[in-house]
């Protein structure tokens, strides 16, 4: 059974020229959305993906705007709409030492140095310089932790297991 992986979501179309708006929720976005790159939408009352190559790519303000090859203009690309872009496992690159994707860390439990369970990463905020881990708390409170390396000291996937060291106040 193939195994699909969420790349982003069209929130709308940008201009007539058949460019759409895309929420990303990818790891890698520039390599995901390189021109020549195959995605596949997934979308409402469709039993099939659609495949699309990527025609161009750029940023504006927090969105992605992707353009297909085939798709030129709005009309052609208004059923897009609130469809999501998927890759599939075979797309997926090994990656260099303490690099990670989002589905691998997601879901792991963390633990500070002291063996203290703090809970378990629900979602990966990017917001800038470096991404930032929700961690769901045992008594549902959410811990923020940033993924910088004088906090994040060990990355175990195999046994989903995240060692940190808390800054003051992290854990507060």
């Amino acid at each position: 059974m193939e195994r699909w992986f969420n790349v982003g979501k069209i929130v709308n179309t940008h201009g007539i020229r058949g460019e759409v708006r895309v929420i990303s929720k990818t790891d890698f976005a520039d390599e995901r959305y390189k021109v020549g790159n195959t995605l596949y939408l997934f979308r409402e009352k469709h039993k099939e993906p659609l495949e699309l190559t990527i025609a161009s790519h750029r940023t504006h303000k927090n969105f992605n705007l992707l353009t297909f090859e085939g798709y030129h203009n709005v009309n052609d690309v208004e059923p897009f709409r609130d469809g999501i872009l998927k890759i599939n496992e075979s797309q997926l690159t090994d990656l260099d030492e303490g690099e990670f994707y989002f589905h691998e860390i997601i879901g792991c439990t963390v633990y500070t140095d002291t063996e203290e369970e703090v809970g378990t990463i629900s979602e990966i905020l990017t917001p800038g310089a470096n991404d930032v881990w929700v961690v769901k708390g045992p008594k549902g409170k959410d811990v923020l932790i940033p993924y910088i390396e004088h906090i994040v000291k060990e990355v175990d996937i195999t046994n989903k297991k995240v060692i940190i060291t808390p800054m003051e106040g992290l854990l507060d």
